[in-house]
């Protein structure tokens, strides 16, 4: 019985974790240029990873090394910088709804460049997520007009590399432990921050004198332990029990909880977001793979 519920366990926390995660970039970007936030975030994720998963990298094989470099650059690295910028610019909850075209990005990636077959009930709940998603998107637009949305580009980028992300652990990395993979990859991309970090100029009097730099710096470690940390964990170990686009579609629920937040910090949110909402939690039931033997 536990293992029928315990995708949708998974998917519950990393909607909160990840949620929660665009306000916090928001907060942090007070004190940090979007670089040092980026290298800031990958470091400081690199770092509470290690920790727990550096024995972990033994177990691995080594033609797995390969796709786990892949995964790192992909799945983390480039985000991570992707994701600072944007929000320099479009609201967090923007920012969020903007992650939900992850699952329709996994879907076509997954069935046109991995072989990854997808049912007609996942592509519905793919399509009806995605509806719902343009909504939010068009009254954001309306309510906040003077936001730069070409940024958002941004934020589409980064969803196609999550989707290949999710499709490269789904189909070459699904024997590897979750612990192994998130501590692979930070192996891999770690070094490469710290140097981005050094010249960046976060070593520096101005910006280690600056009075906001404090809070700035507890809302990263907060975002990089729980955001990206613990939540890669938990989202490498629900690709392995779910199917590429039911994992995917945590997605779908993080814009209810970003949208929460950023109306507790002044964003807007109109009915009509509220009506989208609707569509993009049927998504996400209908994305899931269904048999029958299995009810959920």
């Amino acid at each position: 019985m536990w293992s029928r519920y315990q995708k949708w366990l998974y998917l519950v926390v990393l909607a909160l974790i990840w949620g929660s995660s665009f306000i916090l970039i928001k907060k942090s970007l007070i004190g940090l240029t979007p670089v040092q936030l980026g290298a800031m975030r990958i470091i400081l994720s690199g770092g509470f990873i290690l920790i727990v998963g550096f024995k972990t990298l033994k177990s691995i094989q080594k033609e797995a090394w390969k796709w786990l470099i892949i995964s790192g650059f992909l799945g983390t690295f480039f985000p991570s910088f992707l994701f600072a910028f944007a929000e320099t610019e479009i609201d967090s909850a923007i920012a969020s709804i903007l992650n939900s075209l992850v699952p329709l990005d996994t879907l076509l990636l997954g069935a046109t460049i991995f072989g990854i077959v997808s049912t007609k009930r996942q592509v519905l709940g793919v399509i009806l997520g995605f509806i719902g998603t343009a909504f939010l998107i068009g009254e954001g637009m309306n309510l906040n007009p003077e936001q730069n949305y070409w940024y958002a580009g941004l934020v589409i980028i980064a969803t196609l590399m999550y989707a290949s992300n999710v499709n490269i652990i789904k189909k070459y990395l699904q024997e590897v432990p979750p612990l192994a993979i998130a501590s692979s990859n930070f192996i891999a991309i770690i070094l490469p921050a710290f140097i981005i970090l050094l010249a960046s100029g976060f070593f520096t009097t101005e910006t280690l004198c600056n009075p906001e730099l404090k809070m700035s710096m507890l809302y990263i470690t907060i975002l990089s332990l729980f955001g990206t940390a613990i939540a890669k964990v938990l989202f490498n170990k629900l690709v392995q029990i779910a199917t590429p686009v039911f994992a995917s579609s945590v997605t779908y629920v993080m814009p209810v909880i970003a949208v929460i937040w950023g109306l507790l910090d002044g964003e807007g949110f109109s009915l009509n977001q509220a009506f989208a909402t609707i569509f993009i939690l049927i998504g996400v039931y209908l994305s899931q793979k269904r048999t029958k033997k299995t009810l959920i």
